[in-house]
């Protein structure tokens, strides 16, 4: 970065759980100043309208303008939009000279079949999935530093790829892998459903979307770019009643020499120098741990061994709007403008949280 200068960043789709992450982190950004937010809700009423907790922390309003006007004289845009609505708006944006982070998974997956498996609609531009670079610094840091799009992972994604990383690269993740996530009720998004209201999701757990989960082609596609052979993910996420959090559990089979201790060892190996991925020594990963920060924590068990194998759980937490969500995609944002990583989110998180 050059001395003495500052990036100027506009957000769209700013009125959502992610967009006031993305606004939060921005506004205490040493190098970006957030000079737009686009919205087609609460157009012309300040921030604090749809952001409680930035009330009059600023004094930009939500503004009803589209891609090109959005990115006029800034350095990056960052999309905080649905699915299916990110890829229709990507050709103007892509027109102007703004780089460019997505946290729908619009440009996630390289193949427009499993898209619209996924998805349930055909991709409307993937002519230009070639553009992006999937961000998970974890595995594509360098790539990410050298592009101009970066597609930001999902929350279940990243936890589970973070969880199943190490195996991956050290040869040892193949086959067919059972993995249960749960999930807080932001994950859901700002509007309620007839599934996600509270008076359904208080006091429940429910399973949903079984085997069905739209970021198991991302994970499978990561996961093989890291080295898994033959990877098939048996994927149940289910609902929780907590605001925010994702807990991954992810069940493999190792061979008999791979005891606890040596499989922690491979995983502090792995995460060693890593800025926002912890592996606790004392204890297991869990939510509270890294609810409000950047953080994930990952860990691991392994069973006696029975006929010369072992069966080992892995296992992930992350928060879903931060290092799930708007925080990765701030951490995305600091690679591609060559800033230091962890601006802006060194916070360690609340506790208790």
């Amino acid at each position: 970065m050059a001395a003495g200068k500052r990036y100027k960043a506009a957000v769209i789709g700013g009125s959502g759980y992610g967009g006031a992450e993305m606004i939060r982190r921005l506004l205490i950004h040493r190098d970006v100043e957030l000079v737009r937010v686009a919205s087609v809700d609460f157009v012309g009423e300040p921030l604090g309208a749809a952001h409680p907790s930035l009330e009059g922390a600023t004094d930009l309003v939500f503004e009803g303008i589209g891609p090109a006007e959005a990115a006029e004289g800034v350095d990056v845009v960052l999309l905080g939009l649905p699915h299916n609505v990110s890829s229709r708006k990507m050709p103007e944006l892509l027109a102007t000279r703004a780089k460019v982070v997505d946290m729908s998974g619009d440009f996630r997956l390289k193949d427009a079949a499993a898209y619209e498996r996924y998805y349930g609609q055909r991709h409307p531009h993937p002519e230009l999935f070639a553009q992006f670079v999937y961000g998970l610094p974890e595995l594509y840091r360098e790539r990410v530093r050298a592009a101009r799009c970066v597609a930001s992972p999902g929350c279940f994604a990243t936890t589970i790829e973070l969880a199943l990383l190490p195996l991956a690269r050290a040869g040892l993740l193949e086959g067919v892998v059972p993995v249960q996530g749960i999930t807080g009720s932001s994950g859901a998004g700002v509007a309620p459903s007839a599934g996600t209201h509270h008076p359904v999701r208080a006091g429940n757990l429910r399973a949903y979307k079984p085997l069905e989960h739209q970021h198991i082609p991302e994970i499978l596609e990561t996961m093989a770019q890291a080295g898994a052979h033959g990877l098939e993910l048996r994927f149940v996420p289910v609902s929780a009643p907590l605001p925010r959090g994702i807990f991954a559990t992810c069940f493999v089979e190792l061979p008999d020499s791979w005891s606890e201790e040596r499989l922690r060892g491979l995983y502090q190996e792995s995460y060693d120098g890593e800025p926002f991925v912890r592996v606790p020594r004392k204890r297991l990963p869990e939510v509270a741990a890294v609810s409000g920060s950047n953080f994930a924590e990952v860990g691991v068990a392994v069973g006696p061994s029975v006929k010369g194998r072992r069966t080992a759980a892995l296992f992930g937490a992350t928060d879903n709007l931060v290092k799930g969500g708007a925080g990765q995609a701030i951490q995305n944002m600091n690679l591609l403008l060559g800033l230091p990583e962890t601006a802006s989110l060194e916070d360690p998180g609340p506790w208790p949280p």
